[in-house]
């Protein structure tokens, strides 16, 4: 594992992107966000920087073409 300064707990993910731990628990299940296990108490740890693309994808535009 790297090294764990890189990753933040689930409460501290979830204050970073502005929604709440649940919300992001949520996200984790339906496969948004990847989490990351601690390797001795095997809490749920986030990387920043896939914090981070997340959010850059939250902000996109979404595509207003639609096909069909």
């Amino acid at each position: 594992m790297e090294n764990l300064r890189d990753f933040l707990r689930i409460s501290e993910a979830a204050e970073y992107l502005g929604v709440s731990p649940n919300t992001l628990r949520n996200w984790e299940n339906a496969g948004k966000i990847a989490a990351h296990r601690h390797p001795v108490n095997g809490y749920r740890l986030f990387k920043k920087e896939e914090l981070d693309a997340l959010l850059r994808q939250l902000q996109e535009p979404p595509d207003t073409q639609r096909k069909g």
